[in-house]
Formats: C-alpha cells, sequence, structure tokens
C-alpha cells in the first residue's frame, strides 16, 4: 500500500471556520477533494496533518473528515505548548477516531526552547503515556528540536520534512546558483544516531533545483536512506503546502517511477515505514 505521511486538507476561509492566516494555497482542498487527488495517482492513505496555518491548535475540521474517510485517512493535531492542559487535550485526542498522533510546531517564532519550557516536556511525556508518535517541525530551528528529542529518550518522533526548510514558492531563476537548499544535511545525518525518531522524506521534491521529475533529489537522499535506514524512512508529498511548488501528481510520481529504488525500498519508504510509525494503515 501507499501511504503518504503528510497531507493538508480544509474548508474555504469563511466565517464558519475562518483561517488564522492566509497561504499561498489553493483557495480549498477538501477532505473529499484530497481523496480525488489521491484516487487518480494511486495512493491508498494518508496521514492527515490539521493545517496549522489555517486552524492553529483546532483539529475539528480534520476529525470531520475523518468521519467520512475514515478508511483512508489517518490524522495528527498540533498541540500548544502555552496550554497548562496540554495533558488533558492529548488524553482526549488519544479517544478520538483515527487520531494517530499529535504535533509540536517548534519553529524558530514560537518561543519555546527545551528545557525552558515546561510545557514541551508535558506534550513528550503525555506522547509516551497515551502511545502517541510526536510530530516535531523545526525545519528553520533544528537545534532546538535535537534538544528536546535528547530531553525524551523515550517519546517516539516523527521529523517532519527532513528537518530542512523548504520553500514556499518556486525559487526565482536568479537566486537558483545561491541556494543550497541541502545546508543542513549534515546535521540531519546525525540525528538518525538517535533510535527514538524516524524522518518524515516529505517535500522532498520542493527541494530540486531542476525541473519534474526533479533528478537531483536523489543523491541527498540516498544520504539520508543510508543514515537512518530505509524503514526509519517515511515519503510523504507535504500536499497541499507545497501546492505552490508542484502538483500532487508530481510529489508522488518520482518517487513511484524512479529506478534508485528496489521495490522492497519503495515499498517500505512509500508505505511500510508510515504504517510502522503510526501503527495504522488505510482500508480499501
Amino acid at each position: 500500500m501507499i501511504i503518504d505521511s503528510q497531507v493538508h486538507a480544509y474548508e474555504a476561509n469563511t466565517p464558519k471556520r475562518p483561517w488564522a492566516s492566509v497561504p499561498n494555497w489553493p483557495a480549498h482542498v477538501t477532505g473529499d477533494e484530497m481523496i480525488a487527488a489521491m484516487d487518480k495517482v494511486g495512493v491508498d492513505g494518508a496521514i492527515f496533518i490539521s493545517a496549522f496555518s489555517l486552524y492553529r491548535f483546532d483539529g475539528s475540521y480534520a476529525q470531520e473528515v475523518q468521519r467520512a474517510h475514515g478508511n483512508r485517512l489517518a490524522i495528527v493535531k498540533p498541540l500548544d505548548a502555552d496550554d497548562p492542559a496540554v495533558e488533558e487535550v492529548v488524553a482526549e485526542w488519544k479517544k478520538v477516531p483515527g487520531a494517530v498522533g499529535i504535533r509540536i510546531m517548534l519553529t524558530k517564532n514560537c518561543g519555546w526552547v527545551p528545557g525552558q519550557h515546561a510545557g514541551l516536556d508535558r506534550i513528550a511525556r503525555a506522547a509516551v503515556r497515551h502511545d502517541f508518535p510526536l510530530n516535531l517541525h523545526c525545519w528553520d530551528n533544528l537545534d532546538n528540536g535535537i534538544a528536546l528529542i535528547d530531553r525524551h529518550p523515550d517519546t517516539r518522533f516523527i521529523l517532519d520534512h527532513l528537518g530542512i526548510q523548504q520553500p514556499h514558492v518556486p525559487p526565482a531563476p536568479a537566486e537558483l546558483a545561491q541556494w543550497n537548499p541541502w545546508a543542513a544535511l549534515p546535521k540531519v545525518l546525525d540525528l538518525a544516531r538517535r533510535k527514538n525518531v524516524v524522518i518524515k522524506v516529505s517535500g522532498a521534491c520542493t527541494l530540486s533545483k531542476e525541473p519534474y521529475p526533479y533528478p537531483d533529489i536523489w543523491e541527498p537522499l540516498a544520504r539520508v536512506f543510508e543514515a537512518w535506514g530505509i524503514d526509519r524512512c517515511l515519503w510523504g508529498t507535504d500536499w497541499t503546502r507545497a501546492a505552490a511548488v508542484l502538483n500532487y501528481e508530481q510529489g508522488v510520481e518520482p518517487f513511484r517511477t524512479t529506478t534508485r529504488l528496489s521495490e522492497a525500498e519503495r515499498a517500505m519508504l512509500m508505505g511500510g515505514a508510515c504504517a510502522k510509525a503510526y501503527r495504522w494503515q488505510p482500508k480499501r
């Protein structure tokens, strides 16, 4: 089975469920539309990450979509480390049908520093207590992400987006020569020594400096696969966050058709590792 480790779906921006910000995403990609995009390219299931950019810590739309498509989508929601009741939030999320994980947005501007913010520790401990993997988005703040992982060796972490900051729009032609999308790769490879973390190979196609099918991603990805082991690598598109850079099919096909992967490696990268990390798989 092919399982996408990260997708976002959302309604149009309306007073009923207003967006917290307005990113450069399509006007709407509803749950039904996400399933249609998956069907078009043969993706069996996906981990639906409630979109922080739009809904912050509210996972209600993800729950609504999961009720309609529970055989195809499992759900993850971001958590607020400033919430004194965050442990109770995790306990309640555990009861939600289809909930398979929780997430911390530990980006540079969040103001949360491991060792200085008790809420981060409460979330990490609650993840262990409720047997959730903790998704960690820290692509511009990797040192603090590593610090949190090291503070909680018993927590199962899933590092989002290779731990590498990815573009929201295609780099301008004049910028391409100076752009080094893989600058953080040495730290990412070193992080593989921590056995309590797996890595999402999500949004990787957006790191290419070449047109579709993005041939230049394979050399750095080979180093990731070697360091982490293919069974700890979870392919994903990060669509619709990546929608201004590529369409859904363009995020899928390079991995499904490349000759750089054996069939066994492809099966693990594009489904097996995700099913293992989230302890979930779709039913078709």
